[in-house]
């Protein structure tokens, strides 16, 4: 499990190339969809998405870190 907040997770989103989000959808097995609501804070539980109210966008706990890992690897790919 991952606790970071909303915006920590916007931000690796918008440090995406273009694109990524099918990327993402199609190596996990996932719908694009699923990855928006993902980084959206709208993820069904069975993403793993809990949101608690708070400073800077709110506490977010990710018991499923599949396509934060994978947008991570794409966005440190994309900087080099």
């Amino acid at each position: 499990m991952i606790r970071t907040t909303f915006n920590r997770l916007r931000d690796v989103k918008d440090n995406l190339p273009d694109g990524s989000t099918a990327i993402i959808a199609n190596e996990l097995g996932i719908t694009t969809d699923e990855v928006r609501s993902y980084f959206g804070g709208n993820a069904a539980n069975a993403m793993g998405v809990h949101i608690e109210p708070g400073p800077d966008g709110g506490l977010v706990l990710l018991e499923n870190t599949r396509i934060l890992e994978v947008a991570l690897r794409i966005a440190w790919e994309h900087q080099k």
